[in-house]
């Protein structure tokens, strides 16, 4: 009996206007910088405009996207609430799979910009097993402080003891598919930011990172025992902002491009893993094969990275053994340079920087229940 699980960054799956970019620059959008706007009354005007054309193309791939993956179980990042996460699922990815992710949650977390966590579930998975709802568990709540995590470096960072842990949250969701169970923590972790006190942004943010990492593993371990957390039927899932090896492009297109995978000496993913507490299925992939976001900052600084993850209970890894993952790269723009081999036919209407189904690639595995 088995269960096919995804995660996904949807970017910013909206039903409201932000209209901050009148006032701050740096949020307005860059095609209303090319106009002379008169006021705040014209900028909203447009920016209305500007995002309905813009969000309907989008959507369009990104339930081609998660149509792609063909999970019965489909974990979000970036989703503003219920209501909107309804109306995409119903406006747009029941026009191409039908009647699919009927059952939807969504949690309140704590990202200032309202983008929070979400799953979507069938009501029964491609084999026509049950697939039952039994608890949902947000841990939003949960300080430094509480679980004994606070530290100096967290502290120069602008972290004290008394602040939430989670930038989002570790939303805890319990299933029975075919009657086994099987629980799903789905996070999204600190992003990395820009460069800041002589650090890139990744070092600069690793101390919040590692301590949600350590939040994520302490919620189970407190929930099944430390003993034999590793031997329950458990998933993490979500986009956690890190990798332990990137794949840095160097040339153009003109002269040929290169592709450089460079490992990283830590990252807050060892938190996880240590002890074999559980496995990133997608290191089953070739390390060139394992990314799943396309950063760039112009030609000087252009890396390929894995920040989607689906971890493995050691229970789940070793009866999966073979399983591997699916990246599904069909809705990225044509700007994401693609190591050879690994070009995809891209989704009609699909731009060279937008529109595009997101940022971040869906990872999806197939696994059988213990």
């Amino acid at each position: 009996m088995s269960v096919r699980v995804a995660t996904f960054n949807i970017e910013n799956l909206m039903n409201r206007f932000d209209f901050t970019g009148f006032h701050n620059q740096l949020y307005q959008d860059r095609v209303l910088a090319l106009f002379d706007i008169k006021d705040e009354a014209q900028y909203r005007q447009l920016e209305r405009a500007r995002m309905i054309a813009h969000t309907d193309d989008t959507r369009q791939l990104t339930a081609l996207t998660i149509a792609s993956t063909r999970a019965d179980i489909v974990c979000l990042q970036e989703v503003d609430n219920v209501d909107a996460l309804k109306a995409f699922e119903y406006g747009y990815l029941f026009k191409m799979i039908g009647s699919g992710y009927r059952e939807k949650y969504v949690t309140r977390g704590n990202d200032s910009r309202g983008i929070d966590l979400a799953v979507m579930a069938r009501n029964e998975t491609a084999h026509g097993e049950p697939i039952e709802f039994v608890r949902m568990t947000s841990h939003a709540h949960l300080t430094y402080d509480e679980l004994g995590l606070h530290t100096p470096e967290l502290e120069e960072t602008g972290n004290s003891a008394h602040e939430r842990i989670f930038r989002r949250d570790c939303l805890e969701i319990d299933f029975r598919i075919g009657g086994k169970p099987l629980t799903i923590y789905v996070v999204h972790f600190k992003s990395m930011g820009s460069p800041r006190n002589g650090m890139n942004g990744r070092e600069a943010t690793m101390p919040v990172r590692v301590a949600e990492a350590q939040a994520v593993r302490h919620i189970i371990e407190s929930r099944f025992g430390a003993d034999h957390a590793a031997n329950k039927n458990w998933v993490i899932a979500g986009d956690l902002n890190d990798y332990r090896e990137r794949i840095v492009i160097g040339g153009d297109a003109f002269n040929g491009y290169s592709f450089d995978v460079r490992h990283e000496q830590a990252s807050s993913l060892d938190v996880l893993t240590a002890g074999g507490f559980c496995e990133n299925v997608a290191e089953r992939l070739p390390p060139e094969e394992r990314w799943t976001l396309y950063h760039t900052r112009g030609p000087e600084e252009r890396h390929l990275c894995q920040l989607d993850y689906l971890f493995l209970s050691r229970r789940l890894a070793d009866r999966n053994a073979k399983a591997r993952p699916d990246i599904i790269r069909n809705g990225q723009p044509y700007r994401t340079v693609f190591p050879p081999g690994q070009e995809v036919d891209r989704f009609p209407r699909t731009g060279w920087d937008r529109p595009k189904a997101s940022d971040h690639c869906p990872v999806a595995v197939t696994i059988d229940l213990v």
